[in-house]
């Protein structure tokens, strides 16, 4: 296990992360959504509860890179996170295809990656380690131009780990696995957001990741 003892872990993105956690700050106790963070959240309690784990969400519905980015002092510096983990891009890419005439509100690849690199190179002394996840589609046609697009943000995600010591969780390669067995629709409604076993599936992923 690579959390030390009484470790903040900080969860922050969109939706996915989101999941009804409360306001200003999710924590243990029913406030951590129900998501994949509650999930967390509850194994490390039973897996290793002398360590005292103290879990955070940040996560806000319908964010981009863009949105995070501007909350980033409130939603994490100031909230001095041992680790942190992030997972954000999904609606930097939907967002281009549900409101193709909104261009304002499109992230496009460039804006994305110089956002994330600039937060991450600033944040990354801080911190004793750093979870980037990717955004994901949980559709199986590699030649859908959405899942085209998501694979390119996530492409971005994994070089800026790389270039910052930072661990990378691959939950589009998660989720393709789970697509050799099953249909988008036993994880997800939208092929987006997780029901329990899409969210037990990325659960699975973080913590695998983690373990040592």
């Amino acid at each position: 296990m690579l959390l030390k003892d009484k470790t903040r872990l900080l969860f922050t993105g969109d939706s996915v992360t989101d999941c009804g956690r409360t306001r200003p700050v999710g924590e243990s106790a029913g406030g951590l959504g129900n998501g994949y963070v509650q999930l967390i959240d509850g194994y490390l309690h039973i897996a290793y509860p002398e360590k005292n784990i103290r879990v955070l969400n940040t996560g806000v519905s319908g964010d981009t890179m863009r949105h995070l980015d501007a909350r980033w002092q409130t939603d994490i510096a100031d909230l001095k996170p041992d680790w942190l983990v992030m997972m954000i891009g999904i609606n930097d890419v939907w967002r281009q295809f549900d409101a193709p005439l909104r261009p304002e509100s499109h992230v496009l690849p460039d804006e994305y990656q110089h956002l994330m690199k600039n937060r991450v190179a600033k944040m990354r002394p801080h911190l004793d380690g750093l979870v980037i996840m990717s955004p994901y589609m949980i559709e199986p046609c590699l030649e859908d131009p959405m899942r085209m697009q998501m694979d390119q943000y996530g492409k971005i995600c994994r070089d800026i780990a790389a270039a910052h010591d930072a661990i990378f969780v691959d939950t589009q390669l998660g989720f393709d696995r789970f697509l050799k067995h099953y249909h988008a629709y036993v994880a997800s409604g939208d092929r987006i957001h997780p029901n329990h076993i899409g969210a037990a599936l990325i659960s699975r992923l973080f913590l695998q990741s983690i373990e040592g």
